[in-house]
């Protein structure tokens, strides 16, 4: 009996050899992620009876070579040359000692042991009064044994209550307090433990106020806050008037809220605070502030305003403190799903809100970011992490994925023209700022060439760290493992099957469920099945 669907395969009752069983499924199933010992992740057995197949995705219209396919280094620098990417990749990786990817950063107060960074990655998974749970603490101890020496961030923890993505996100309150210092401590502690020194790691928190994408109370309802109105989103959001943009005065107070919230975090034991400029979020939508009138919009001056006055109350009240920017460094217009559902641009969208576009809608300048990184520059700001556009609206751009979420579009690009636009686009900044300690992102679609093209950037100086996201919650300590020089457990490498993605947009904690042994073990990891299964 076999039941088909776009999303999941099932087999009952068989009681064939697991080889016949793997041919078999090849009959009917037109696109198989994987079927060979080192990558088959999507097939399950359960007592030799069931054959379950949950992570099938639709194929892109355009159907791009997945990375799985390139076993050699030969044939991944060969599609790089089809797609006239330039991006450096080195076939021997070098360990231990002589890794460029184990060599150390020397900041102006501290040392970072490593040239991996893990990156902000929040679950979903927090209590309704904004602390961690469980599964919260799980996942910031996978951080501890990565062997990354940088955490920037563990995940955007909300400065006040109507600023949560979620009814589940963080929030550093006084009450949340010694809670999310916990969390910290728990992630250092299991870094100890597993490397037997902590003196260089570093360890930071982000700190976030989600405007336009805030839901404080309910998954399901949006309670923006908007920096400008934004004729591509705000139909999105139900937004038809001015109503929901933030005066002057509520930034200001909320500037107060940015402070208390890094005062809160040195006292926590924190090295330093992310004041969080990326993704669309309200630091970053005020970046591209042009129409907004008043002491926050239109020059780059007033653009920039929040972040300034939110560093200088940092640098009064916790000197302490050290402070990072995680940024967009530039952003397209949103894309929506065409009729093949292939992304294309919205076609009510102004290029002119887009912070470092060059107001084509899909190009880059750097004109303004690159005043940023002298801003930073000149307020002593070291940390900058590097990425680009939004999660929500042009995902492509911001985490290239071969197969997108539930609410998302197919690519309309081989997602490695995504990894590349990154690494260039950071390269550039990199070049122009060389001072700057600059945290790379976009690497997790590389998959099994992740290493070879994060050792190259590292040794030609294209970027200072490798930052990853969501190749972590499959496989936590790749870091140690490249360091190493272990042989990398393919399995376990991200596929960019973006559950970790489609869960949380529909109301399901976040983690990788076709992947990691815990999620799969879950309830949560059936109900994600059913949803895809009847999307």
């Amino acid at each position: 009996m076999l039941r088909k669907s776009p999303f999941l395969f099932q087999i009952a009752s068989t009681r064939t050899s697991k080889r016949d069983r793997d041919r078999s499924l090849l009959k009917h199933c037109a696109h198989p992620i994987a079927i060979d010992q080192d990558s088959a992740v999507g097939i399950e057995y359960l007592g030799g009876l069931v054959v379950e197949l949950f992570a099938f995705r639709d194929e892109p219209p355009m159907a791009y070579p997945r990375i799985a396919s390139l076993k050699t280094h030969d044939q991944f620098l060969s599609r790089l040359a089809e797609l006239g990417l330039d991006l450096p990749s080195d076939e021997n990786l070098q360990i231990g000692d002589e890794s460029p990817l184990g060599q150390p950063i020397q900041l102006k107060r501290d040392v970072i042991g490593n040239r991996f960074c893990i990156l902000p990655m929040e679950g979903w998974d927090g209590t309704t009064d904004g602390k961690p749970s469980e599964l919260t603490r799980r996942r910031w101890k996978n951080f501890g044994i990565s062997g990354a020496k940088l955490i920037w961030g563990g995940e955007a923890v909300a400065v006040r209550h109507d600023g949560r993505a979620n009814p589940n996100q963080l929030i550093m309150t006084e009450a949340n307090l010694a809670s999310i210092e916990s969390l910290r401590h728990e992630l250092v502690t299991a870094h100890q433990e597993r490397f037997g020194n902590s003196d260089d790691l570093l360890v930071g928190l982000q700190l976030t106020h989600s405007g336009r994408f805030a839901r404080p109370n309910e998954k399901t309802r949006a309670e923006p806050l908007i920096a400008q109105r934004n004729p591509a989103l705000d139909p999105r959001f139900g937004i038809t008037d001015d109503s929901k943009l933030l005066s002057d005065d509520d930034l200001k107070r909320l500037i107060d809220d940015f402070v208390a919230a890094a005062v809160r975090s040195q006292r926590a034991g924190y090295r330093f605070v992310d004041v969080k400029h990326c993704h669309g979020y309200l630091g970053h939508e005020l970046l591209g502030g042009h129409d907004r009138e008043g002491e926050f919009g239109g020059s780059f001056e007033n653009r920039t305003r929040f972040l300034r006055e939110i560093v200088a109350g940092i640098r009064s009240e916790a000197p302490q403190l050290e402070i990072g920017v995680r940024v967009s460094l530039f952003d397209f217009v949103p894309y929506k799903a065409g009729d093949d559902r292939v992304g294309i641009p919205e076609p009510d969208a102004d290029p002119r809100l887009m912070f470092g576009g060059d107001g084509s809608g899909s190009g880059i300048d750097l004109s303004d970011p690159s005043r940023l990184m002298s801003l930073f520059e000149s307020l002593g700001i070291e940390l900058v992490c590097s990425t680009a556009g939004s999660p929500y609206y042009n995902p492509h751009i911001q985490r290239p994925a071969y197969f997108p979420p539930s609410d998302g579009y197919q690519p309309p690009e081989d997602p490695l023209v995504g990894v590349a636009r990154q690494i260039q686009t950071t390269a550039k900044i990199k070049q122009m700022h060389p001072n700057l300690t600059i945290i790379g992102s976009g690497y997790t679609y590389l998959q099994d060439w992740l290493p070879n093209v994060a050792q190259a950037i590292v040794r030609t100086g294209l970027a200072d760290s490798i930052g990853l996201g969501r190749m972590v919650l499959s496989y936590p300590d790749l870091p140690a493992d490249v360091i190493s020089g272990n042989v990398m457990t393919r399995k376990k490498i991200c596929r960019t099957f973006s559950d970790c993605t489609t869960a949380p947009r529909n109301g399901i904690v976040s983690g990788c469920y076709p992947l990691d042994p815990f999620y799969k073990a879950m309830p949560e990891r059936k109900q994600l099945a059913d949803l895809k299964s009847n999307a």
